[in-house]
């Protein structure tokens, strides 16, 4: 190890923290998975033709109010500060941060509600730029959940499981599909604040790969200084040294797998490497220096400030030509339990206009037929005002009964209304949509039975899916 002295141990472990996917190893970390394709997913997939080439997943974290975005009940402003009835909304249901109120008034939206596109969609009026897409959009109305509070309602939004330490999707698709682009991983995480409220806080489980191979972690684009941590080489260190250290560090790292066999040494070999292929494509990806005034325009004035919500909208369109196969945007802010009229307005200033940006873009560029991109967070809000209860004011608490979501592109039905909620957006009245079925349908449209997607962990089967989830054949093109 002498003469890798020069070298410090910053030089050393450059890109081994979360680096993750790359290349095609032809070893990993079960005998399931030895057959591999160039691309570095299983040589098995996908199982048949698919609709869409990568995902795109705008997660809204903290549960959007849906009869203030999407789900609109016009009739509820006849029932202002009325109980809801215990028979619509049992005690047993409501969280301990409102189950102590003296009552439970009914909150109708303050928000104007129109139609838009050729079916009818119903949007806010806080949406505008969203609602100028409606005949792209696949609105579900009718997704429910287990988890009644934050994390483990995220953690099964992103993984499948309440439980923390299951792969989450992402790194599901990289395992399965792998990358197109060897430069690039093939999962990135990006987050980003609302003004209005600071948000829920987020873990890098989220983006992790559990027990899969650590290669197909996500990694994650920071929202200050260096995008990836360490993607500078450090003074005085050359590509060529550079180069030099890798292929040393290469061949201790064989020398090891041949004694100890652990086959997650492969797995940091390619970390390094993409690392170090890394340390030319990022830049290049964030250079925003060839896109045009329009493009920028488009998205808004914050596009080009790094940690907003429209530079990261831009960035995952940047990710998706380049062939990334799943890009995750969280934005916090959405846990809005008072002043959710005040709040909620900001939230959508800071994230309409780069959504309708994102769509409009990926269409011009032939991109969304093979593009899905879903917008949701990890459950409701609740109809009843949690707090004090006034004309322009209301705060709403967490409900896991309803909420809503969209897909667009990637082979869904655009126009589409699926689902429906009672007359108190409270319970799914049709066509009831889990997280599983949810999961189970974006993997369909990547050309994916979510059933056949197995890994073996401690003697047990896994899957995205545990052992629920249906296609939803209904919203699909």
């Amino acid at each position: 190890m002498n003469h890798l002295n020069p070298f410090s141990r910053r030089s050393m472990l450059l890109g081994s923290l979360g680096l993750g996917t790359l290349l095609g190893s032809e070893l990993t970390a079960n005998s399931f998975a030895a057959d591999t394709n160039p691309l570095g997913g299983l040589a098995s997939l996908p199982h048949f033709p698919a609709k869409a080439k990568r995902v795109i997943f705008l997660f809204q974290s903290g549960g959007p109010a849906q009869m203030d975005l999407y789900d609109h009940k016009p009739h509820l402003a006849d029932r202002f500060g009325e109980d809801v009835p215990k028979s619509v909304y049992p005690d047993d249901r409501k969280t301990t941060m409102s189950s102590a109120q003296a009552n439970f008034p009914v909150a109708p939206s303050i928000f104007k509600f129109s139609q838009h596109g050729e079916a009818g969609t119903w949007i806010s009026e806080l949406l505008p730029h969203i609602a100028s897409h409606a005949d792209d959009l696949c609105v579900i109305r009718s997704m429910h959940t287990d988890a009644i509070n934050h994390d483990p309602a995220i953690t099964f939004q992103q993984t499948g499981s309440q439980i923390p330490g299951r792969p989450s999707i992402g790194s599901w698709l990289s395992y399965g599909l792998g990358s197109e682009n060897a430069d690039l991983p093939a999962f990135v995480a990006m987050s980003s604040r609302g003004s209005g409220k600071t948000g829920q806080p987020l873990y890098d489980r989220l983006w992790g790969s559990g027990f899969l191979p650590s290669k197909h972690q996500g990694v994650k684009f920071r929202n200050q200084g260096d995008s990836v941590l360490d993607i500078s080489d450090p003074a005085g260190v050359s590509r060529d040294m550079r180069r030099t250290m890798l292929d040393s560090l290469s061949e201790l790292n064989t020398i090891k797998h041949a004694t100890v066999g652990d086959t997650e040494i492969h797995s940091r070999i390619a970390q390094y490497e993409l690392a170090f292929r890394m340390q030319t494509s990022v830049p290049e990806l964030l250079d925003l220096s060839d896109e045009s005034a329009e493009t920028l325009q488009q998205y808004g004035a914050d596009v080009q400030k790094q940690g907003t919500y429209a530079h990261n909208c831009l960035i995952a369109r940047r990710l998706a030509e380049r062939g990334v196969r799943f890009i995750q945007l969280f934005h916090q802010g959405w846990d809005q339990h008072g002043n959710l009229p005040g709040q909620i307005r900001k939230q959508c200033g800071d994230t309409d206009q780069a959504t309708g940006a994102l769509l409009a873009d990926l269409k011009q560029r032939g991109m969304l037929e093979d593009t899905l991109v879903v917008w949701g967070g990890e459950f409701g809000r609740t109809i009843y005002s949690q707090g004090k209860l006034t004309k322009t004011a209301y705060g709403r608490d967490h409900h896991p009964g309803c909420f809503t979501m969209w897909m667009a592109g990637g082979g869904v039905r655009g126009g589409t209304n699926y689902g429906a909620t009672d007359d108190y957006s409270v319970n799914v009245a049709e066509n009831p949509v889990s997280v599983h079925d949810l999961h189970a349908t974006i993997m369909h449209l990547l050309g994916i039975d979510h059933e056949r997607l197995i890994y073996k962990y401690q003697g047990r089967d896994f899957r995205l899916t545990d052992v629920a989830g249906n296609v939803v054949k209904e919203i699909l093109a």
